[in-house]
């Protein structure tokens, strides 16, 4: 929080340090208390827009390292850079008879608006989800939803994904706004409990520590041998399997813990049943 304070001032006295040793080509538009002011701004809505996304933000660190998630908007939601993108490159304006570009901040302020509601929309548009498939898998399942993300996709604003925590089971599937049910495609995950010894396992690791202490929806995996296991930690909101990149760990542990369910998704029985029931 301190750093954007930090460049801000190098960048002021940057400005006054060339001015004083006339080498500036053009007389200088850094005005510091406009700077300062972008640098408040750029400081307070970086978190804001962080929230937003499925990867959320701890803000009462270091009292407590609670996370907050938004489930609004992807993580570089490619509309809103399309939108500001464009409002920054139309205020570029052009250049006079003398040579200095005019200022057009018509366009930054359109795209400003544009943007906060296009934000604002996702915003209901996401509780609104929440609420349907929180509805449509209680129903399905007959067991209450402990918690749930309805989270964005890239590009397209009304196919969200779903990961929910449901009894002993994660369900993870797609929800889709022109659709009935809206929550389809759905895979059961075995969701483990706080006593599970592959997860205290792994927990004991410094690489699985951090991990499951960021993972929203963990689900583990052991796999044995001779001198030890290799457990397999994966996050359900950005892979479904081990090794799939970003959202997966895998830790060594020295003594093998008895195995876990598998990792693989598998069809609910309660959406099996769904199917079934709409099927007749």
């Amino acid at each position: 929080m301190v750093l954007p304070f930090v460049l801000t001032g190098a960048v002021i006295c940057f400005d006054r340090i060339v001015r004083r040793m006339g080498r500036a080509v053009l007389p200088s538009g850094v005005l510091p208390r406009e700077v300062l002011l972008l640098a408040v701004i750029a400081i307070l809505t970086h978190p804001l827009l962080d929230t937003l996304n499925t990867y959320g933000v701890r803000w009462l660190m270091p009292v407590r390292g609670d996370w907050s998630y938004g489930d609004t908007l992807f993580i570089v939601d490619p509309w809103l850079w399309l939108v500001l993108g464009l409002g920054v490159v139309a205020s570029r304006g052009r250049r006079s008879g003398r040579g200095l570009k005019t200022a057009g901040g018509r366009p930054a302020r359109i795209a400003l608006a544009v943007g906060t509601a296009y934000v604002a929309a996702m915003v209901i548009s996401g509780m609104a989800a929440r609420h349907i498939a929180r509805r449509e898998l209680e129903a399905l399942g007959s067991v209450p939803v402990d918690r749930l993300m309805v989270g964005p996709r890239p590009l397209t604003p009304f196919v969200r994904q779903v990961v929910a925590a449901q009894g002993d089971r994660y369900q993870v599937g797609t929800f889709r706004w022109f659709a009935r049910p809206h929550v389809q495609g759905l895979r059961s995950f075995p969701r483990p409990g706080p006593d599970d010894p592959v997860l205290a396992a792994a927990s004991a690791t410094p690489l699985g520590r951090r991990f499951l202490g960021w993972a929203r929806f963990p689900v583990v995996q052991a796999e044995q041998g001779s001198g030890g296991a290799r457990v397999h930690l994966i996050d359900l909101r950005y892979a479904d399997r081990p090794g799939a990149g970003f959202g997966s760990v895998t830790v060594a542990v020295a003594s093998p813990p008895p195995a876990s369910g598998p990792s693989t998704g598998t069809h609910s029985p309660s959406t099996q049943a769904g199917r079934a029931a709409r099927a007749r």
